[in-house]
């Protein structure tokens, strides 16, 4: 059967990358795009404190022309140390009618990878690498909980 609306067959990708740069910032982009948009990101945060130090996004394609206005809530991220409120932080930022709803999942899924970076640093092995991870991000999902000892 034929879909009677573009939205009974659609399809979105979101990709995330991340890496460490020479000036200790972790890069953190992310890339969601379907048959609407094509939204591009990239956030800076500082390696140690993970404070965010830049954040930008670039609308390439969006269904409104005014999608783009709400690009310069993404400067309302810089300084914000990625962590313990994170989601609520998003929220203010980035919910209610002047936000964005898919900056807010793009960027739900981008940055606590950040998290992850930084936990892993100094690891070559991949084992000891997810221990460390798991130690130090213990509380913050069903996938770290607290083992009794």
């Amino acid at each position: 059967m034929a879909p009677s609306n573009a939205m009974e067959d659609f399809k979105r990708d979101i990709s995330y990358h991340v890496q460490r740069n020479d000036d200790n910032q972790i890069v953190l982009t992310s890339h969601l795009k379907d048959r609407f948009h094509d939204i591009r990101m990239e956030v800076l945060a500082d390696f140690e404190s993970l404070a965010i130090t830049a954040a930008r996004v670039n609308f390439v394609r969006h269904p409104s022309e005014d999608c783009p206005t709400v690009a310069w809530r993404m400067e309302l991220l810089v300084g914000f140390a990625i962590g313990r409120g994170l989601n609520r932080k998003l929220q203010e930022t980035f919910g209610g009618w002047e936000g964005c709803g898919n900056l807010r999942v793009m960027l739900l899924g981008l940055l606590p990878l950040a998290m992850n970076v930084k936990a892993a640093a100094g690891f070559t092995d991949e084992g000891a690498m997810l221990d460390s991870i798991r130690e130090r991000l213990v509380g913050s999902c069903a996938g770290y909980v607290k083992r009794p000892e």
